[in-house]
């Protein structure tokens, strides 16, 4: 049997595939890259449409109050919670991912007094690593790497916050929330996890893993569209002794007192600072709650499933690829990555062909399924896409070796 003729088997049994139809994606394109950029939700731009047409142009400054945008924040954030395994008062959408990794790592220093040490590993994704180093810069912090298989030995009296990726954003690799997390407290340390690759692709259980924070981005499985407003959360048991650094007015006790002086509000909201982006929360609740319908159980599960599929498609077109992603699907995100030292020139032929993935670089090509929208038809299609790029030598193009600002 032929990978297509699997395909079409696997998708007619596919519990998720009317999903398909509630996103907008381009007619000849096959869309793995949706663990940088989640796809259009069809119902997305009316929603954005009605705050900007109604919400705002007739009620204007009125839906502070009359169309709740003073406590979207809160709301949405309620809404990502059980996607993430938390309680609704303990995640807030807010900012970026970076100002969030910063309010809650320079929090993390305050409530660890006399340690300084930040540990995390190499190759970590950069914003997380650069957000320690302007704390460094300050003095404020000390920056720890170790590899994977030694962060536990890195674990010592110096270090106040443990800081880490849940899911690898250029492999894929999964770290053991529920080892690491003890193994910090253990030592004395709190940790801050970052969700961006997890959130919404696969299960999460912060309380069950006792963690302290953490962090995620609205763009990728999310699908919030581009620059969404990430979220942050802080477990109850932090609320009373958190302290975040950016006390803008949005995070303070009673905003609309207009005092002097700063008094922060007392639940997660005082991880707010400036005024809440409207048109990014609207755009973002939409996909929360698409995904949310959908469940990150199944999600998951497909996700498992087809890429699977793929690494066996690839087998059956005789393509030898070295995979960096763990061999286990288990074990991984929504993803599978390639070491090529032409995967830059290999991705963009592939994009010429309408199957989007993107680069990591110096030598990865990286494929995302993400399961909301993607067929087994989709998946044999690619892995036969990439066969023949491979089989052609297209990527020797000129065309595709032309780095562009992003990749």
């Amino acid at each position: 049997m032929t990978p297509e003729q699997r395909a079409a088997e696997f998708d007619a049994a596919d519990p998720l595939a009317a999903y398909r139809e509630r996103f907008t994606l381009p007619e000849g394109v096959i869309y793995l890259d949706g663990n940088s950029l989640g796809a259009l939700p069809k119902a997305t731009p009316a929603a954005v449409r009605c705050v900007v047409e109604h919400e705002w142009g007739e009620g204007l400054i009125r839906s502070w109050n009359s169309a709740g945008w003073f406590e979207a924040a809160g709301r949405i954030g309620g809404k990502i919670a059980p996607l993430i395994g938390a309680a609704p008062h303990e995640v807030i959408a807010c900012d970026s991912t970076s100002v969030n990794l910063f309010k809650l790592i320079a929090a993390a220093l305050q409530m660890r007094p006399g340690r300084k040490v930040i540990l995390s590993e190499p190759g970590n994704f950069p914003t997380d690593l650069y957000m320690i180093a302007g704390l460094e810069q300050q003095g404020l912090a000390e920056r720890r790497l170790a590899e994977r298989d030694r962060l536990t030995d890195a674990l010592d009296g110096d270090v106040a916050l443990l800081l880490l990726t849940h899911v690898h954003y250029k492999t894929g690799a999964m770290h053991d929330m529920v080892a690491l997390t003890r193994a910090a407290h253990e030592a004395g340390a709190l940790v801050l996890w970052d969700l961006s690759h997890s959130t919404g692709a696969l299960p999460v259980g912060l309380n069950a893993a006792q963690a302290d924070f953490a962090v995620g981005c609205g763009y990728k499985y999310l699908c919030g569209g581009p620059g969404a407003p990430a979220f942050a959360f802080v477990a109850e048991r932090h609320h009373a002794s958190l302290k975040q650094p950016l006390t803008g007015w949005f995070g303070h006790a009673a905003p609309f007192a207009f005092s002097d002086d700063y008094a922060s509000a007392p639940g997660i909201e005082q991880l707010l600072c400036g005024t809440s982006p409207v048109l990014g929360l609207a755009a973002l609740e939409v996909g929360v709650e698409l995904i949310a319908e959908i469940g990150v159980e199944r999600l998951f599960q497909k996700s498992q499933a087809l890429s699977e599929f793929f690494l066996a498609s690839l087998k059956d077109h005789g393509v030898v690829l070295e995979c960096v992603s763990p061999a286990d699907s288990g074990a991984r995100g929504s993803q599978l990555s390639f070491r090529h030292p032409q995967a830059y020139a290999i991705c963009q032929a592939l994009i010429a062909r309408g199957v989007i993935g993107d680069f990591r670089d110096p030598d990865v090509l990286r494929l995302g399924f993400a399961p909301a929208y993607l067929s087994f038809a989709d998946i044999a299609a690619a892995a036969r896409h990439l066969a023949e790029v491979l089989a052609n030598e297209e990527w020797q193009s000129d065309e595709f070796r032309q780095r562009a600002a992003v990749t």
